[in-house]
């Protein structure tokens, strides 16, 4: 369990280390949490690729089309055409390059949700182990291994949050439509009218 991991990390310790070393990249990438969004982002950047050939596919099919076609018309009406053509192409490649730029958004949002997650975990760590403080290995020049954490810290994180995914967006709800052949009373009224006795 993540508590046997701490205790023995304790215990190759002759004393707590006052400073603990994470490997801040390798705790992303190797968590349950970090693959299932690089699954996630990898499967979306293949359709997305897949998606952009089919694209280029029929464009260049369109403007060999429209090429051809261009001996037995009005040149006033080819130019309109081919304008056009070139307004569509620029949007569809705006579009698609959102698209490119949403995927990058996710990576980097997910990213820092993990490091939200992250933290709580981490500071029980540091209060477990006795230690003053956890430094990313990128800004230690040399350390002992004895002191780094990711491995423990990964274990931590896949038992407090595991993979962690979003939950899907809620759907919305459709609206009814009003029935033409149903008389709707007015006022909100839902009750049958009866005619008043004399």
């Amino acid at each position: 369990m993540v508590l046997t991991g701490t205790m023995a990390f304790a215990q190759e310790a002759s004393s707590p280390a006052p400073i603990l070393t994470l490997n801040q990249e390798r705790l992303y990438a190797s968590s349950a949490f970090g693959q299932r969004v690089r699954a996630e982002l990898d499967a979306d950047s293949v359709a997305l690729v897949a998606e952009n050939r089919r694209i280029e596919a029929a464009l260049v099919a369109e403007e060999s089309q429209l090429t051809k076609d261009r001996v037995n018309m009005d040149p006033a009406d080819f130019r309109a055409l081919a304008e056009d053509f070139d307004v569509r192409v620029t949007g569809i490649r705006s579009a698609q390059a959102e698209k490119r730029d949403a995927l990058q958004r996710v990576a980097d949002q997910e990213r820092a949700r993990f490091f939200e997650l992250a933290y709580p975990e981490l500071f029980a760590l540091v209060e477990e182990t006795g230690a003053l403080a956890i430094l990313n290995q990128s800004a230690v020049i040399l350390s002992s291994r004895q002191i780094d954490v990711t491995d423990i810290a990964i274990e931590r994180m896949n038992a407090a949050f595991g993979a962690a995914p979003l939950p899907p967006e809620p759907a919305a709800t459709p609206q009814p439509r009003p029935d033409p052949t149903t008389d709707t009373p007015q006022n909100g009224g839902t009750e049958d009218e009866t005619p008043a006795e004399n």
